[in-house]
Order: C-alpha cells, then structure tokens, then sequence
C-alpha cells in the first residue's frame, strides 16, 4: 500500500491579483501560507509518514511545502525539479485574466486557460517574465526553457519526470509533490486516465491536499481531497 499527496501550492500574490503567473518566481501570500498550514495539519491528522518530497523549483511550490513539513515535524531532504514547474503563459504572463477577457473575449481566454495544444504567443526573451532572466533557473539548460506552453507541452514534461524520477520509487513509499494548476491537472490527467476534452474541465484548488491511495501493484484505489469544503470534482472517483 501506497500513498501520493499532490498539493497545488497555497494562494499567491499573483493568485490574488488574478494574473497569469505561470514561470514568474512569486510567492505566497498570508493566506496561502495559512492554506499550507492547514494542509500540514490535515495531512498530520493522517498519520501518513511520508517518505519522499518533491516540488516545482519555483518559490510558491517550494514554501508550501516547507510548511507542510514543519508542521510535520518532518525535515527530509525534498527534491526540486524545473519540471515540476507551473506551465509557461507566453505573452499572457503577467496579465490580469479579467482585463484579457475583455480584451480577447471570454471564450478565448478560456481556450488559452484549458485547451490541451493551444499556445499564447511567444514571450519576448528581453521580458524581466522571462525564465532566461530570472536567477532561479539559471541552471536549467537554455534549450530546456519554454517561451509558452500548451497543456500538452506541459504534460509532456510532468509525466515524463514521474515515469523517470518517481514512479520508479513508488512501490511500498509514501510520496508528496507540491507543484501548481497545470502540473498538477497534467499528473490526473495520467493517473485518471483523463481523455483531451475531460481535463479540460478539471480544477485544483490551491493548498488543499489530493490524497490518492494505491494497492501494492500501484494501482489507483481511492482519492479524496483533505479538506472537504474546499474539494473540486475530480471526475473519478
């Protein structure tokens, strides 16, 4: 028996100002440090020991879980992974979400939002958003970092990682990622077994802990979020 909590990191600033974030390094705000708080205390309330962290290199991921493992008492060693990262918005980056449905309609800002293969327009590399230019990805390799994303190019980079570096260490291990939206929607999409049209309507709830239960041949027999008042439909289960 087996055990992965998937966590969306808590609200960020840019969460609260309604901006696309995406590979911008923002971190939390007071209440998404009090939603990590809260996860902590639920997982504690568990009594699930974990035995592998795992989060996003990027401040929000990384903080939420440094909060999880306070309240856990808990100081593994974690590791972080750029793939773990929120997906890239392109030129959206940056942008109020309202002003831009405004802008470009409603319909289309939901297109960008949850199609699976549709991109935003390219990030121009001299923008103080882009990767090349913020100091915490200065050692991922250049032709590793993305000017956008689509949710595909996003999936493709998760679920490559967790074939590689996780799943391979799943067995009889209990296992924490903190990571963002659209990684997370992109790990569901592959454990549920998500069809193109179905993620597009999954939504993850910042700082509230999924909770996904395998047997002893990894497969998937139960998952719940932690904190019921704050769950979204995942679709299964």
């Amino acid at each position: 028996m087996s055990y992965l909590i998937l966590i969306r990191h808590g609200q960020s600033v840019w969460n609260l100002e309604n901006r696309f974030t995406g590979w911008v390094d923002v971190d939390l705000n007071e209440n998404g440090k009090a939603q990590a708080n809260k996860a902590g205390e639920l997982i504690k309330e568990k009594q699930i020991n974990i035995d592998l962290y795992y989060s996003s290199f990027q401040l929000r991921a990384k903080n939420t879980m440094k909060i999880i493992q306070e309240k856990l008492n808990d100081y593994k060693n974690s590791k972080t992974a750029w793939q773990l990262n929120e997906r890239h918005y392109g030129s959206l980056t940056g942008l109020n979400k309202d002003e831009m449905k405004q802008k470009l309609g409603e319909d289309k800002v939901h297109q960008f939002r949850r199609s699976w293969d549709l991109r935003p327009d390219p990030l121009d590399k001299s923008s103080s958003y882009h990767p090349l230019n913020i100091d915490t990805y200065k050692d991922i390799p250049v032709d590793k970092v993305p000017d956008t994303e689509s949710l595909k190019d996003t999936y493709e980079r998760v679920i490559k990682f967790y074939n590689e570096e996780i799943e391979t260490n799943f067995k009889n291990k209990n296992i924490l990622i903190s990571a963002h939206g659209n990684s997370i929607r992109a790990l569901c999409k592959y454990l549920f077994n998500l069809d193109n049209n179905e993620i597009s309507k999954l939504e993850i709830p910042t700082g509230n802990p999924l909770l996904m239960k395998f047997d002893k041949n990894n497969k998937l027999i139960n998952c719940e979020y932690l904190d019921s008042e704050r769950a979204k439909d995942l679709l299964v289960y």
